[in-house]
């Protein structure tokens, strides 16, 4: 059987999507790509904001015209929240909930061969790694969030925060260190809160990893600032495995609006945070600590001035080296999207052209900091008009002409 899947959304989905897809390879389905046409879709959803929502009903509807034929099955979180809705949608075979991802595969098989798989309990966690890749792998180690900040549905759509053990992680690392992979991105939905489950911190995981042979990088791919101890810190920048980036959601650089968005942190205890990082990090003549900052404009109740906040703080306080900017969307069931001030479209637009523009400005000063400086980079497989990509350890994008011996190879450059 031909299948194609679509993956849209978050790192995590995109590790769960390569599960499935590892499963049913070895099951005998022939993967294509989606746009060619297939006999099965497998397509996992995002919610995290309204466009979210369109753009997977948009794709649903795309694919049934393109094989009108095909079974669609459909998971993720979009369809955790609004299952009523996409099942309504022409040509979809079954939808699946957060609790059901062990049943897609077994549901396919019985669908198609007529065969049982293994049927995972509903409710547990459902392990995950991405594959395919010569260079890195995303591993899922955490799923589910109990914050439940004001703005967002991903609670509600992922669950309560859960985790399987480092035992069980462990030899999912080694499987992907025996794929000749030696980049390991960290995922999860509230990746430092890893351990609820089992008793366990992430400290203690990222300590074990690190010993596990064949790896030779690991990124975290978020974490919470007030999930960032110290000692954690001072262990990363020890000679660990774990790189100089750090991806850190801020959402707001203003006091008044992070208390009304429930964050767990001020302004004062981000900056110090940063502030500690590049102290332990940092040296003359060496590399600088790469900063992904998440921050979120046109939250309600966000004035003009409040707003300058925001970017007076990214711009004189933390100066990060990229910002990840989101528009504030209105979600229904959360207490953001019952208040009375929401803010314009118009001004979200405006907003986030300004912070765009930092960013940029702000990045462009990374990366000027970093010249001269001798890096590790890993290169990746793709060919861009004879030219290859790669990333140095604080994620500044490094190209060079395409040599297929340099891929998945890591490399010592100047800047």
């Amino acid at each position: 059987m031909k299948t194609a899947y679509i993956t849209l959304g978050c790192k995590l989905n995109y590790a769960e999507t390569s599960t499935y897809e590892r499963k049913l390879v070895a099951e005998g389905f022939e993967t294509v790509p989606w746009s060619k046409g297939a006999d099965i879709f497998l397509v996992n959803t995002c919610t995290v904001t309204e466009h979210s929502d369109k753009k997977s009903r948009n794709i649903i509807r795309k694919l049934h015209r393109i094989s009108p034929d095909a079974r669609i099955y459909v998971t993720g979180c979009y369809a955790q929240l609004k299952k009523a809705e996409i099942e309504a949608i022409e040509g979809v075979t079954a939808v699946f909930g957060a609790e059901e991802k062990g049943r897609i595969v077994p549901t396919i098989l019985a669908d198609v061969k007529g065969q049982k798989a293994d049927i995972y309990i509903p409710g547990t966690f459902f392990p995950a790694f991405s594959s395919g890749e010569r260079t890195r792998s995303f591993l899922k180690v955490q799923d589910g969030c109990d914050y439940k900040c004001a703005y967002c549905t991903v609670p509600y759509a992922r669950g309560e925060s859960r985790n399987i053990a480092i035992d069980e992680i462990i030899p999912q690392a080694e499987a992907i260190a025996a794929e000749g992979i030696v980049e390991i991105v960290l995922t999860g939905v509230n990746t430092g809160d890893f351990g609820r489950s089992t008793g366990e911190t992430f400290f203690d995981l990222i300590r074990r990893l690190n010993d596990v042979e064949g790896i030779e990088r690991y990124r975290i791919s978020s974490i919470e600032p007030n999930l960032l101890t110290h000692e954690m810190i001072d262990w990363i920048t020890s000679g660990t495995k774990f790189l100089p980036h750090y991806h850190i959601p801020l959402q707001s650089g203003c006091d008044t609006i992070l208390k009304a968005m429930g964050r767990r942190y001020d302004t004062a205890a981000f900056a110090q945070k940063i502030a500690y990082i590049r102290s332990r990090s940092e040296v003359p003549g060496g590399p600088r600590v790469f900063f992904g900052i998440d921050v979120i404009v046109g939250f309600p109740g966000e004035t003009d001035e409040l707003f300058m906040e925001t970017y007076n703080y990214l711009c004189n306080v933390i100066r990060p080296a990229f910002i990840h900017i989101f528009p504030y969307s209105r979600r229904s069931g959360t207490p953001a999207a019952e208040r009375k001030d929401q803010v314009q479209d118009c001004i979200k637009t405006k907003r986030v052209q300004m912070l765009e523009e930092l960013c940029q400005r702000l990045h462009e000063e990374f990366i000027l900091s970093n010249k001269g400086i001798k890096e590790k980079v890993l290169f990746e497989s793709t060919d861009r008009k004879g030219m290859m990509e790669g990333y140095t350890g604080n994620y500044i994008r490094v190209s060079r002409p395409y040599d297929p011996d340099m891929i998945g190879k890591i490399a010592e450059i100047e800047i």
